[in-house]
């Protein structure tokens, strides 16, 4: 049986700034040793060039390191760039507890795997499906996890391609799926979420030229993120076990689109927590640590049969406008702008919605 979980969110002050996660070790609400994975917004653009994301991802290692932790470079610490429109940077922490209640009901547990180096030529293809598969698998066993509907949040930081990789690739003979490094990011995630389905159980192995393409395959709990950062599938794995002990349960659902509200109520009910039939945010009573969630803007261009322009605009890329949008409704859900809303969903929940997981204290 794996050690229960103490979860805690913090926020994010500056770019590199990581003493909510320092205060978190000082005060004794967590030990710098159990910290498993690190979740987080930060503030750039979320592109290929953000690189927010290594200016955290540093910050937050060597807060680890000067804590004690033996060995902070194997933490994963997955970030996703942008928090467009009221969006907060912040992070959510996970660690291992020895001081938890003990209850035989459905409580947090955590599994952390790295997958097998992605090479460039993988992208987009069924290699990278299947070595995020054997790392989703290996997650689950290190959670405690058998059933895979015990599964309600994965979430994954795998590489995307630069020009650097795709020079590799050709130096090796090799071609990538594509050549542009913008939209490497898209396929890049929407791979891994098969990866994830495949693992699960929710889809059968897919064909190359289903991979970004069939929008009728997808994963009701994955979370995919790219970046320059690293060359395999970070994966943290999040679900509930038995007799694990703690305070912390997990729920998830999906958004069937950019206003469905209703979607993330409902994965906070999934959770455990108790709510009335019209709830408010008054009703989470500080019970809520967060909640996390893919978007996409719909290919069809419309939104409850109203037509947007977000993938016509040459101004503002559409990851930024949906991003912002979805996180504003999120926040009217959760009174809380500090929501972890990433982009770029093919494959993650139905097309132009997207995936929702809640995590609930239920002391």
């Amino acid at each position: 049986m794996p050690d229960p979980i103490e979860v805690r969110k913090v926020p994010i002050e500056s770019v590199t700034d990581a003493s909510g996660l320092s205060r978190l070790i000082a005060d004794g609400v967590i030990e710098a040793e159990r910290v498993l994975a690190v979740i987080g917004k930060t503030e750039g653009n979320g592109g290929v060039n953000d690189y927010t994301r290594i200016l955290a991802d540093r910050a937050f290692r060597e807060v680890l390191s000067a804590h004690g932790h033996p060995a902070p470079e194997s933490v994963p610490l997955v970030w996703s760039g942008g928090t467009d429109g009221i969006l907060s940077p912040h992070a959510t922490v996970f660690a291992t507890t020895a001081d938890a209640p003990v209850t035989d009901e459905p409580r947090l547990s955590v599994g952390v795997a790295m997958s097998e180096i992605i090479l460039p030529e993988d992208i987009g293809r069924p290699a990278m499906v299947e070595k995020v598969a054997a790392g989703v698998r290996e997650a689950m066993k290190v959670a405690g996890i058998d059933d895979p509907r015990d599964v309600h949040y994965v979430q994954t930081k795998t590489p995307l391609l630069t020009l650097a990789t795709i020079t590799d690739a050709r130096s090796r003979g090799r071609d990538t799926a594509i050549e542009e490094t913008g939209p490497s990011m898209d396929l890049s995630n929407s791979t891994t979420a098969l990866g994830i389905a495949v693992a699960l159980g929710e889809i059968e192995m897919p064909r190359e030229d289903q991979i970004h393409k069939d929008l009728s395959l997808y994963s009701s709990v994955a979370s995919c993120s790219s970046g320059v950062e690293l060359d395999r599938a970070q994966i943290v794995l999040v679900g509930n076990v038995r007799g694990i002990g703690g305070r912390y349960r997990i729920g998830h659902s999906v958004m069937k689109d950019a206003l469905d509200a209703d979607g993330i109520w409902e994965a906070i009910r999934d959770s455990g927590m108790p709510l009335p039939d019209r709830p408010h945010p008054s009703d989470l009573g500080g019970r809520l640590v967060n909640v996390f969630m893919k978007c996409e803007a719909d290919p069809s261009g419309r939104v409850r049969g109203r037509r947007n322009i977000m993938l016509d605009d040459s101004d503002v890329h559409w990851h930024r406008q949906i991003k912002a949008a979805v996180g504003g409704v999120a926040a009217s859900v959760t009174g809380d702008p500090a929501v972890f809303v990433s982009v770029a969903a093919v494959h993650q929940g139905p097309s132009g919605g997207g995936p929702v997981a809640a995590i609930s204290d239920l002391s």
